[in-house]
Order: C-alpha cells, then sequence, then structure tokens
C-alpha cells in the first residue's frame, strides 16, 4: 500500500510523516510526500528531530505532486492545519483520502528547547498515528470502514 502525507511546503510535517511511517512500515507498506506549493528544501529541524528519534534521513527532499505520478497512492493523509488558516492541499485521484491535522511545529515561538519539544511532541503524535494505521485489519476492510478507521485515528490527541 502507497501513503502520500500531503501538506502545504512539504518541509516539516509532511516529510516528518513520510519518515516516521518508512521507518515502521512492514513490507508492502510505503510513504512519499508532496506539497501543494513545496518550499523546495526540508526545515534542517525536521531533519535534526528525525535523526535524534533514530530514523533515516536519506532521499528527503521537498516536492511537490509530481513525485508520484508515475505511482499513483491508494490513500492520501493531508497533515495541515486548518484551524491554523492554512489551506489544505487538494488531491483530485481515486486514492482514498484522510485527514491527520497537526499544528506547525515550525510555527513555534520560543527557547531552543521549546522548539526541539515541539518537533519531537509533533513526531510523537505522528508515530502514535502510524502504529495505530499499522494495526488495521486491512485484509477485513472494505474502502468505507477503512476510512472511518483513518478519521478515528486522526482524532488521537494533539500534544503541541
Amino acid at each position: 500500500m502507497k501513503v502520500l502525507f500531503m501538506c502545504t511546503a512539504n518541509s516539516c510535517r509532511s516529510i516528518l510523516s513520510e519518515a516516521m511511517f518508512n521507518h515502521m512500515a512492514p513490507e508492502d507498506f510505503e510513504a512519499i510526500s508532496s506539497g501543494s506549493f513545496p518550499k523546495g528544501q526540508v526545515l534542517p529541524r525536521s531533519l535534526t528531530t528525525l535523526q535524534a528519534a533514530g530514523i533515516r534521513i536519506e532521499g528527503l527532499y521537498s516536492k511537490g505532486n509530481d513525485a508520484f505520478e508515475d505511482s499513483p497512492p491508494d490513500v492520501v493523509i493531508t497533515v495541515c492545519d486548518k484551524a491554523a488558516g492554512e489551506a489544505c492541499p487538494v488531491y483530485f485521484g481515486p486514492a482514498l483520502k484522510a485527514h491527520w491535522g497537526l499544528a506547525d511545529p515550525s510555527e513555534v515561538q520560543g527557547d531552543e528547547a521549546q522548539v526541539d519539544a515541539a518537533f519531537k511532541a509533533t513526531l510523537d503524535i505522528i508515530a502514535a498515528r502510524c502504529e495505530a494505521f499499522f494495526a488495521l485489519p486491512f485484509a477485513n476492510l472494505s474502502p468505507d470502514e477503512l476510512k472511518a478507521e483513518l478519521d478515528r485515528i486522526a482524532s488521537t490527541p494533539q500534544l503541541v
């Protein structure tokens, strides 16, 4: 199963989601990320947060929707935070769609420790959601049931 994580800039939340998903993924699961308006570079703190968690960062880069045009996803999960007034990207393909909104840790104001804590908390939320995702009985779920489960997973508490 191929999962696409989308956000606006593809420099933080979707990158963290792609990396954590692939770090935890069993065989036959793969994630990619993209942005509706890719920033063109991954935030350095996103990369250092992943490295500190022992997650590989090789191959991560900020990309647009052309990154998956030859291999369309089965599931698209947007991770933008509409509550922050951010425009959430839209994917018009046939994939199952869900929204796992995450507050943007790069917008946290404070000292280094506070910003680091926000990035780590965001990564922890992503890990919890990925764990719940991989625990699903995919072979026994209809598309509608899978959509309901993805929506349920989105309610994992926000810690940031």
